[in-house]
């Protein structure tokens, strides 16, 4: 293994790959991102004497800036928002204030006995089970530092956790570890067994607060609210402290979660921590060859890439290349996480470089595995473990690890495809050279314009991050929120502002379906319903699943999303579940039959799709009245038509099927714009042109959003056509992809100018002009193609695109 104290091993990684070799038409340029130099503080003269010894005794002789700044504010009762870096410490900042009380009251024992029943307590949410566990030993390790185990009780309650640790927990822990669906499907509704922990509640933890956006964030801002509301119910009045990676908006977001003013929350953004210096190398994927094998020959899949769907690319897929790049940082003897956007992808980067390896470097193909969603808690514990302890070289993982878990001593990270915002790219560029040595990290850029945006734009890298987003007025959202907390305790008019309503409408609504009622005491569930109040709201944004059978024996294959399910598993339908694929025979709402198939035929599905305006909220338009731009509710009309059958390789054109499947309907919120024919005469558009045109327009800015608010291209839905029987004119609906909306078209509809900025830079600065001109006057995956069109991308028309949002920029700020 690499020496992982010498920053010169990361040059060598830098050589090796980039300046060495035939690699010279992957390599895109590179980010140097300059070192940082800590800054100490003393701490705080409220920190007790016993914590400060089983500090020193874990060799935390100071505090960082950052950490004694954020753990001031929080001691004083101010909620604070801490946002630093990967490996900064913040979860120190958290704890130094809880464990210091708990100290004290230890302290003052022997002369108030009764304090013991009234010891503050902390509630730490974490996002996933991976980072909870990590956390729970890390402050298992400061607690047991000193011979006297300081006197803290830390108790874990979630669905890992055993029935007899969790009533341990709800009845002696001072800490309580858990997560926001434990809170809101066990803590919540039966609070009157937890009313000793939350009687004592000081101080409540937020780990990641950024990973909570559009329908998750709404969710569980309302989750925290009702939280924090029994508590106030049994006489405590916690303050709240979020930590997160560097956000565009922190103290907003904070004050979104938590319902009120941005103005009561303190933020820290100065970050104090030592940091070396990194290397972020931009790459794309090898080119093929006409036969679809690399430049050197080797033979390659053409559906390999989790993100492009069954869009035709002249390069290697992303996760192909990850696999490749892996591989052979892996043969340097570097340590590394590789990181990919699903579980799936995952499995198939530690497949195909393990084949790699075998014939590179037999005698490290066993040292690469898979980390993921799914794993029971002690398989990851394991690999955790062995990342850490050597046994291990590299895991191939989704967003779990890029997280707060403690894995340091890592010479190099690979980021396959956009990972979905800048605060993500950067944590994940953090795991390399964590220690204070420096690393390398390499960004894989996908086939999709986002993608290609930013590997030929590197400065947006490096600009602010985006603003993290959610919409807790999304009835849809709210409404199940409000039953499950009229379950909780009756509502009463002090609790609308909890939950940002002026009126009682929302009650009266719930009322008029037969959900809650009103009584004297105030609103309550309707008990005699045969089922849970906390049962209505899908805090992960599920939705209804549907499971994928083998007609053969029964087995359960896999599940697919409800919306998705047409698209993806129509009768005919040929699906690909973990590098095995199967023939759909029947689907119904519940369930799809499917059969092994080994052929080499693949499917693709063609949607149509309408939108109907239902009530505008906001509209504006162009001085001379000739464009306009509006916000509101709509119902988006999908049905799944027919599918092309191809084959494999190439994805050659063999036949056509006609399907009869029911429309779907989902009414959520959405942006639009509209051009008047003048406008178009102006531009030169003709009725063959305009279409494309305005389709090209659509998929580039559904594309290039997520640089503006923390949501990806799979959250948004679009629709162009040159004549909307609403409007009368040619119109293009950008929309939230969830029932009530998640808030990113509201943001969108809000940042008009910079938005619309960058997507005409996308379209009119992509290279695949070079060479063809068909090519460059259609556009390509890079730019305006999208993986998600139910039309195949057709028509598209690049060049009128440009033209039309360079028109619509005539009277919009470029900048906010």
């Amino acid at each position: 293994m690499a020496n992982l104290g010498d920053d010169a091993f990361a040059s060598k990684l830098f050589s090796s790959l980039v300046t060495e070799g035939e690699r010279a038409d992957r390599f895109l340029g590179v980010l140097e991102l300059p070192g940082r130099i800590e800054k100490f503080s003393k701490w705080p003269d409220w920190v007790n004497p016993l914590l400060l010894n089983s500090l020193t005794a874990l060799g935390i002789e100071r505090p960082w800036s950052h950490q004694a700044q954020a753990a001031d504010f929080l001691h004083s009762g101010s909620h604070t928002v801490l946002a630093t870096g990967t490996g900064s410490g913040k979860s120190l900042s958290a704890w130094l204030p809880i464990l210091s009380d708990l100290c004290d009251v230890s302290d003052s024992f022997s002369t108030r006995i009764s304090q013991v029943k009234h010891s503050p307590t902390a509630l730490y949410l974490s996002p996933t089970k991976a980072l909870a566990a990590d956390q729970h030993c890390a402050l298992e390790r400061l607690v047991s530092a000193e011979k006297k185990r300081l006197p803290v009780n830390v108790g874990v309650a979630d669905g890992d956790t055993s029935s007899d640790l969790k009533r341990w927990a709800r009845a002696h822990a001072d800490v309580v570890i858990t997560n926001p669906d434990y809170v809101h499907h066990a803590l919540c509704p039966n609070h009157a067994l937890w009313a000793r922990f939350l009687r004592s509640l000081r101080y409540v933890i937020i780990d990641e607060v950024h990973s909570y956006r559009g329908l998750a964030g709404a969710h569980f801002s309302l989750v925290l609210r009702r939280l924090l509301r029994l508590a106030n119910f049994y006489g405590a009045d916690p303050t709240v402290i979020a930590l997160s990676a560097t956000l565009g908006n922190p103290r907003e977001l904070l004050g979104q979660f938590l319902g009120i003013s941005a103005e009561k929350i303190v933020p820290v953004v100065e970050d104090g921590s030592p940091a070396a210096p990194k290397k972020l190398v931009l790459w794309q994927p090898a080119l093929l060859d006409s036969s679809g094998a690399d430049e050197d020959g080797t033979e390659i899949s053409s559906e390999n890439d989790e993100e492009s769907g069954l869009l035709s690319s002249p390069r290697r897929s992303a996760a192909t290349e990850g696999a490749y790049l892996s591989a052979q940082l892996m043969a340097l003897g570097a340590r590394l996480l590789t990181f990919t956007r699903s579980r799936y992808g995952a499995e198939q980067v530690k497949e195909i470089s393990r084949k790699i390896l075998q014939v590179i470097c037999p005698e490290r193909s066993e040292l690469i595995a898979a980390y993921r969603g799914g794993y029971l808690p002690e398989e990851r514990r394991e690999l955790e473990s062995g990342l850490r302890e050597g046994s291990i070289q590299a895991l191939v993982t989704t967003s779990a690890l890029e997280l707060g878990i403690d894995i340091s001593g890592l010479d190099a990270t690979v980021t396959v495809g956009w990972p979905g915002t800048r605060a993500s790219l950067w944590q994940q560029v953090g795991r390399s050279g964590r220690g204070g040595s420096a690393g390398i990290s390499f960004f894989i850029a996908s086939a999709n314009p986002l993608d290609n945006f930013l590997v030929t734009h590197p400065q947006e890298l490096s600009a602010p991050s985006e603003q993290a987003v959610f919409d807790t007025s999304n009835p849809f959202v709210l409404g199940p929120h409000i039953c499950a907390a009229a379950a909780e305790l009756p509502i009463r008019d002090s609790d609308l502002e909890i939950f940002g309503l002026t009126d009682f409408q929302v009650l009266y609504s719930l009322a008029e379906t037969g959900l809650v009622s009103k009584r004297p005491a105030g609103w309550f569930w309707n008990a005699t319903l045969p089922y849970s109040a906390h049962d209505l709201a899908d805090l992960r944004g599920m939705g209804q699943q549907v499971q994928v059978v083998n007609l053969l024996n029964g087995d359960v294959i896999g599940s697919v999303d409800e919306p998705s399910s047409q698209m993806l598993l129509h009768p005919g339908a040929i699906y690909v579940h973990q590098s095995r694929t199967f023939e759909v025979k029947e689907l119904g709402s519940r369930e799809a039959l499917v059969v092994p198939y080994e052929g080499k035929l693949r499917t693709r599905p063609s949607s149509q799709t309408e939108v109907e305006i239902l009530a505008v909220d906001e509209s504006f338009s162009s001085p001379d009245g000739l464009i306009s731009f509006s916000f509101g509710t709509v119902n988006v009309i999908s049905q799944v038509t027919d599918y092309d059958v191809l084959l494999l390789p190439g994805l050659r054109f063999v036949d056509n099927h006609n399907l009869s499947l029911p429309p779907r309907v989902l009414e959520t919120r959405a942006v639009w714009w509209t051009v008047d024919p003048r406008v178009v005469d102006q531009l030169g558009l003709d009725a063959s042109s305009l279409p494309g045109s305005l389709h090209a327009a659509e998929h580039a800015s559904i594309g290039i959003l997520p640089l503006l608010a923390t949501c990806d291209r799979w959250d948004l839905g679009g629709l162009s056509t040159p004549l909307h029987p609403q409007t009368g004119l040619p119109t293009v609906f950008v929309h939230d992809a969830v029932t009530g909306g998640s808030g990113f078209a509201r943001h969108g509809y809000d940042n008009l100018g910079p938005w619309l900025s960058l997507t005409e830079r996308l379209v009119c600065e992509c290279v695949c002009d070079e060479g063809s001109d068909e090519l460059g006057s259609l556009g390509c995956p890079r730019c305006v193609q999208s993986p998600k069109c139910g039309n195949g991308n057709e028509p598209l028309d690049r060049a009128g695109a440009a033209r039309l949002l360079g028109r619509l920029l005539d009277f919009l700020p470029r900048e906010k």
